[in-house]
């Protein structure tokens, strides 16, 4: 009997990967809600946010190896995604505030107030709606998506000038979104929320299941780019991203592939901005800021790109290293260790810390062991 292909595409790595996954989503909010605080495997309430924060990490990092790891395309302007995604959120959470903002106003938020807006904007409404606040996450990072790359591809921008573009396209955004006039609550962004579906943001409980949320959005992120790179679409996204003129010429119409690519890996950045912006309780421009796109960029990288495990490893390794560093006295030497990081990824682990240690496991094995579930072929005697 033919397996379903979703259990085809799990390989042992991608199982535990998942397990781990899962069993965190598990695991850790029993460790807060039910062990003691005096037990020495209960989680305090302040790691929760932190360790929501590092899965919607992770799940933005998923998205960006997708296309820059299968199909070759370095975005340097998915903050952007990310951001929207985020702000979209945020515009629910601010409708959620009504009268309870500083200025008691039932439906404009405070920084509208405080600016002498007569009413709301039009694209702000039917935020009041969970439901339609969820479209917006995915359809506004889809749609920019799509319209950038509906132009790009077919204009066969690629390499660097690709990158650029992707770079200026999030910096404009950041300098638009930073203008008072614009509806967004300008350098002070989206915050103070109160309420997620009628839940208190900063109750234990409703951290706890943003925190599983983060961690289930993960799992399925995971599932879809394991679908996508395991299928007939992603052996086409590796020969784009090998011999884009090689498949061109076979007839396979590469702009096309490259666009769906590009406008799912936009939507999962949107979701996780989404779940990012209840767990740190603000939204703002600065996360359009091009830097930023670059550290993704460099998690992917650390943690082996094209490798998907790798990209999560990489936002984790590099996330829990900035949280070390910037919560003590080495603070002003964080950019300088994240420089260093990369440049030692560069030059002695190239493809990351998953395909370096890929790579030593492969030369350790035996000869005639089994290699990817298949034995080794036997050595014809010599004559």
């Amino acid at each position: 009997m033919k397996r379903p292909f979703i259990l085809s595409i799990l390989d042992g790595r991608a199982t535990i990967f998942l397990a781990v996954v899962l069993g965190i989503a598990v695991l850790v909010p029993v460790c807060n809600l039910l062990v003691p605080p005096t037990s020495p495997f209960h989680i305090a309430d302040h790691h929760i946010p932190l360790w929501g924060k590092y899965l919607c990490f992770a799940l933005l990092a998923l998205s960006i190896d997708l296309i820059w790891g299968y199909a070759g395309i370095l975005s340097l302007g998915h903050g952007a995604f990310f951001a929207l995604g985020g702000y979209a959120m945020g515009m629910y959470l601010m409708r959620q505030i009504g009268n309870r903002g500083v200025y008691a106003h039932p439906v404009l938020p405070d920084f509208m107030v405080f600016l002498n807006w007569p009413e709301l904007p039009f694209y702000w409404y039917g935020f009041n709606s969970f439901a339609y606040a969820v479209l917006m996450v995915l359809l506004v990072p889809g749609l920019l998506a799509f319209v950038f790359g509906w132009f790009a591809f077919r204009s066969r921008v690629t390499g660097v000038y690709l990158s650029i573009i992707t770079q200026a396209m999030t910096y404009a955004l950041m300098l638009a979104f930073f203008r008072n006039n614009f509806g967004f609550g300008g350098n002070n962004g989206l915050t103070d929320f109160k309420d997620i579906l009628g839940f208190n943001v900063q109750a234990p409980a409703t951290r706890v299941a943003l925190f599983t949320a983060s961690a289930i959005a993960l799992a399925l992120g995971f599932l879809i780019c394991l679908w996508f790179v395991k299928s007939k679409f992603g052996k086409v996204l590796i020969s784009i991203r090998d011999a884009e003129s090689r498949t061109r010429f076979l007839g396979y119409r590469v702009e096309n592939y490259k666009l769906v690519a590009f406008v799912v890996s936009a939507c999962m950045a949107g979701v996780a901005g989404a779940l990012y912006v209840p767990q740190v309780g603000i939204i703002n421009p600065s996360e359009f800021a091009p830097a930023n796109s670059i550290e993704y960029v460099i998690w992917v990288a650390v943690g082996g790109r094209g490798t998907l495990v790798g990209a999560a490893i990489g936002a984790f390794v590099v996330n829990y290293a900035k949280t070390f560093f910037t919560t003590g006295a080495l603070a002003a030497y964080w950019l300088f260790a994240l420089g260093g990081l990369f440049i030692f990824v560069t030059l002695f682990m190239p493809k990351g810390i998953v395909g370096t240690i890929s790579d030593y496991w492969s030369r350790e094995r035996k000869p005639g062991a089994p290699v990817n579930g298949t034995a080794a072929p036997e050595r014809a005697p010599a004559e």
